[in-house]
């Protein structure tokens, strides 16, 4: 059966990450017969996660792998609670709910420069997206690093706690040297 790899950015990201574009270089240059979907996610959760779940439903009866960072990460996780899958969160957001309180108002997205206003209904959105426990924890890997300026990653060591966890000290919220652990992302995702 085929696989297919869909790369969920972060809040204020793009395709055009440094991430996703070492991604998609990675899988072009290793598995040039992979399916990669990178798409430019909706600013506001209902909306990426509606698209996010035509996506997988174009693909339905393929193996889905997830990528995901940040708030990436929290949307793969929903993903896979909802259709199965295997995933790898890279400093994911466990409660993005609570964060974006400190965001709500104008922004713009340094990559598209697209405008939106973030307000109390989408913080609602992303409480409907919480996955509470995990049905098969063994199914993620967590990459952390301590240094993340962003997010605790001690949400993640906890929530995460019986799946596969990486977690290095230092770094940042971009998760530094990312693009050593592809090949091992990959061999995680693609054995069934």
């Amino acid at each position: 059966m085929q696989h297919v790899i869909i790369y969920c950015h972060g809040f204020l990201s793009s395709p055009q990450s440094v991430k996703a574009q070492q991604t998609l270089q990675y899988i072009q240059a290793h598995y040039p017969k992979l399916t990669v979907e990178i798409p430019e996610l909706p600013h506001y959760p209902a909306d990426a996660a509606k698209m996010l779940e035509s996506l997988v439903e174009k693909h339905q009866g393929k193996h889905l792998r997830f990528i995901g960072s940040s708030m990436g990460g929290y949307l793969s996780t929903y993903l896979v609670e909802k259709y199965t899958g295997k995933a790898v969160l890279i400093n994911p957001a466990v409660k993005p709910f609570e964060l974006l309180r400190n965001y709500l108002g104008e922004h713009q997205n340094p990559y598209t420069d697209k405008n939106f206003t973030l307000t109390e209904e989408h913080i609602d959105q992303l409480l409907a997206l919480n996955t509470a426990s995990l049905l098969a924890p063994e199914n993620y890997w967590v990459l952390l690093q301590t240094g993340d300026e962003t997010l605790d990653y001690r949400q993640a060591e906890q929530k995460y706690q019986r799946s596969k966890l990486t977690i290095e000290e230092g770094g940042d919220h971009s998760f530094v040297d990312y693009q050593q652990h592809l090949a091992s992302i990959l061999a995680f995702l693609l054995r069934d």
